[in-house]
């Protein structure tokens, strides 16, 4: 009975609270406070569920749930826009829908369709292209890309394909020079990957002191990082973590 009475007379009193510090329209507090549990419906139907579905983890939500229950989808839509579109930024979805879904082949065969006139040496399609042949573990063939990339459009700037470019030589075997990149990666790159790959690199090269003065470092920035960031390279930080 008391919790019953603590919900009718509490719920509304926090939700005028909620409408004072959300700056809602003022009425809000009279309907909650003439009409208690009906207009505390009312103002979560109305106000705080649409707030809800606005926001960005409930969108992320709803698009994986989405995938889920629909993982084709996106890609059937992609297939057809690039067969009724048949233009580079339609193809260039499509391409990049397939790697997504682990038919490299397929998604290189696509970029390089379009690797035409204007965009022949297009840097985006080429480093879609060298993405496809890292990700069916051919990384030589997406370094080669990758020169050529650099080569054609020497202003072009990617710190993924920078990162790209690293691993690929990493992949290779080419250590000594991958270390090169990482190196310039760990203080450059907008994420905390680039950091956490070059430690494990000079730790699977037996330099142990290295990487960990590398991982401490950039914990140390993580710190003062905004939660955000925390939050968004929070498997990258606990893979820092583990080397110290």
């Amino acid at each position: 009975m008391i919790r019953t009475i603590l919900l009718i007379y509490l719920v509304p009193i926090l939700l005028i609270i909620h409408v004072i510090k959300t700056n809602r329209n003022q009425i809000w507090i009279w309907v909650l406070a003439l009409f208690s549990s009906v207009g505390a419906l009312a103002y979560i139907v109305v106000e705080i569920i649409p707030d809800l579905m606005r926001s960005r983890t409930a969108q992320r939500t709803a698009r994986g749930l989405k995938k889920a229950l629909n993982p084709q989808g996106d890609l059937r839509r992609y297939e057809e826009e690039a067969r009724v579109g048949s233009n580079v930024a339609t193809r260039q979805r499509y391409a990049e829908e397939l790697a997504r879904h682990g038919r490299f082949d397929d998604a290189i065969a696509q970029f390089r369709s379009v690797l035409t006139g204007l965009y022949e040496h297009d840097p985006n399609l080429m480093l879609g292209i060298a993405r496809a042949q890292f990700g069916k573990g051919d990384p030589a063939a997406a370094r080669a890309t990758l020169d050529d990339l650099i080569r054609l459009n020497p202003d072009f700037r990617s710190p993924e394909g920078h990162l790209l470019y690293a691993r690929s030589l990493e992949g290779e075997g080419n250590i000594e020079k991958a270390l090169d990149e990482y190196r310039v990666l760990a203080t450059s790159y907008p994420g905390a990957e680039a950091a956490v790959r070059y430690a494990q690199l000079l730790e699977s090269r037996g330099r142990k002191e290295d990487a960990q003065r590398v991982a401490r470092e950039l914990l140390e920035q993580a710190r003062i990082a905004p939660r955000h960031y925390r939050r968004a390279q929070q498997s990258w930080l606990d893979a820092a973590q583990r080397i110290l």
